[in-house]
C-alpha cells in the first residue's frame, strides 16, 4: 500500500466507524476505487487500523465509565449474543459476506428506509424518545446486543443497528450512539483480536510495514476522535434522515456502477 492509500483508509475507518453508514462497506467500496488488492496484509491493516478508532473512543469515554461502573455490566451483557454468532459464523463472513456486494446494496438500500421510517414514527409521535443510559434493563441490554449482531452483514452498520433499536425502544438519538461507542469497544476489539489470531503469520511477515501500520492507526485515531465528538452534537438537534438518504443514494449509485 502507498501512503496515500493508508492515509484513505485511515480516514474513512475513523470516519465510518461510529457513523450509521457501514464502516465494512466504505472499506470494501474503498479498495474497489483505490484498486487495492485484498491481499494478506490489507485484510491485517483494515483489521489493525481499527483499533486507532477504538482508542478514540477510550479516550473520550473513560472518565464516563469510570463513573458509572454499573455500565460494564450492562454492555457485558450486550456483548455476549454478539461474539458467540460473531464466532460460529467467522468463516462465513469471511468469505461469503465481504465479497457479496449485492448483498451490501441490499443492506444499505434496506436500512436506509428503515432509518427513514423511524424518523417518521418520531416525527409522528409514534416512538417517544425519552429514556437515558442511566436505565438499562439486562433484558433490553442483550436484545441490543442481538440486534447488533445483525451488523456481521457488511453495510448494516453497527453502530446504526444500535441505534435504530435503541430508538424503537425509546431511547433519545444521542445517548444511543454514545452507548454504540461503548458496545463498540469490547465487540470490535474481541473481533479484532481473532482476527489478528487468524493471521498471526501475516503479522510475523510484516515487519516491514509497521510505519504503514502506525500511520493508519494514527489517522483513524484522529479522524474518529473528531467524528464521536461532531456526531453527538450533531444528534442533539438533528434526525437520522440525511444518513438514510445518503445509504439508499449509494445503494442506488453502486447497483448502477459498472
Amino acid at each position: 500500500m502507498n501512503v496515500l492509500n493508508v492515509v484513505v483508509f485511515g480516514i474513512v475507518e475513523g470516519l465510518t466507524e461510529f457513523l450509521p453508514i457501514s464502516s465494512t462497506a466504505h472499506l470494501i467500496i474503498a479498495s474497489k476505487v483505490l484498486n487495492v488488492a485484498q491481499t494478506d496484509f490489507v485484510k491485517l491493516f483494515e483489521v489493525f487500523i481499527q483499533s486507532g478508532a477504538i482508542l478514540a473512543v477510550v479516550t473520550l469515554y473513560y472518565s464516563y465509565i469510570r463513573k458509572n461502573p454499573q455500565m460494564l455490566n450492562t454492555l457485558a451483557v450486550s456483548f455476549i449474543p454478539t461474539a458467540v454468532i460473531g464466532f460460529f459464523l467467522y468463516n462465513i463472513i469471511k468469505t461469503v459476506f465481504f465479497n457479496s456486494l449485492p448483498l451490501i446494496i441490499v443492506a444499505l438500500f434496506s436500512f436506509g428506509l428503515i432509518f427513514l421510517i423511524m424518523e417518521w414514527c418520531v416525527k409522528k409521535k409514534k416512538i417517544i424518545l425519552q429514556k437515558s443510559l442511566s436505565n438499562i434493563p439486562l433484558a433490553v441490554a442483550f436484545v441490543i446486543g442481538l440486534t447488533q449482531s445483525i451488523a456481521v452483514v457488511p453495510g448494516v452498520s453497527r453502530a446504526g443497528i444500535v441505534m435504530v433499536t435503541m430508538m424503537i425502544l425509546g431511547y433519545k438519538r444521542d445517548e444511543s450512539a454514545q452507548y454504540s461507542f461503548l458496545l463498540a469497544v469490547p465487540t470490535i476489539l474481541a473481533a479484532s483480536a481473532y482476527d489478528l489470531y487468524k493471521m498471526r503469520s501475516v503479522i510475523a511477515s510484516s515487519q516491514n510495514n509497521w510505519i504503514a501500520l502506525t500511520v493508519g492507526f494514527v489517522v483513524s485515531f484522529i479522524t474518529a476522535y473528531i467524528v464521536i465528538k461532531w456526531f453527538i452534537r450533531f444528534l442533539k438537534g438533528n434526525s437520522l434522515s440525511v444518513f438514510g438518504i445518503y445509504r439508499i443514494i449509494l445503494a442506488i449509485i453502486l447497483t448502477l456502477s459498472p
